[in-house]
């Protein structure tokens, strides 16, 4: 059984129901079991002092994910502890009217695209940019979150 939480350390109002729901699509659709993250959604002063600290940036960004596991081998009793994935709430509104689309679709884009990361994928090459990429496309699609 999979297992989550979601924590809005905002003011703003978030649908928890739909996050959940996109969560647990996605972790059907990647056939996880027995997975175990948190989702928190910060300000950007929150998300510029974990940038600051942990990866020597000091401006605010999307999302962060920290993810706890290096290999998919490493289990706990009740299985795999993926980590932590940060949302920056203020970000991701600037970012959907940047974007020209709605909020909905730019938290979703967020929340998997932390997702992607605490389960090993990245965007460091084009190579792996266009593998994540399209794993984020079919996951947002499947859901019936389009572009």
């Amino acid at each position: 059984m999979n297992k989550f939480e979601i924590f809005n350390e905002t003011e703003e109002k978030i649908d928890i129901k739909e996050e959940t729901d996109l969560l647990e699509y996605a972790l059907k659709y990647k056939q996880l079991e027995n997975v175990e993250f948190n989702v928190i959604f910060v300000d950007n002063e929150t998300i510029r002092n974990i940038n600051k600290e942990y990866r020597g940036i000091d401006r605010e960004t999307d999302v962060i994910s920290f993810a706890l596991e290096d290999n998919e081998d490493i289990t706990f009793e009740f299985g795999r502890l993926l980590g932590d994935i940060y949302i920056s709430i203020p970000k991701m509104k600037q970012q959907a009217k940047e974007y020209g689309h709605s909020e909905k679709r730019e938290l979703a884009f967020l929340t998997i695209h932390g997702l992607l990361h605490l389960l090993g994928y990245d965007h460091m090459t084009k190579e792996d940019e266009e593998v994540m990429f399209k794993e984020q496309e079919l996951i947002l699609d499947g859901y019936g979150i389009k572009r």
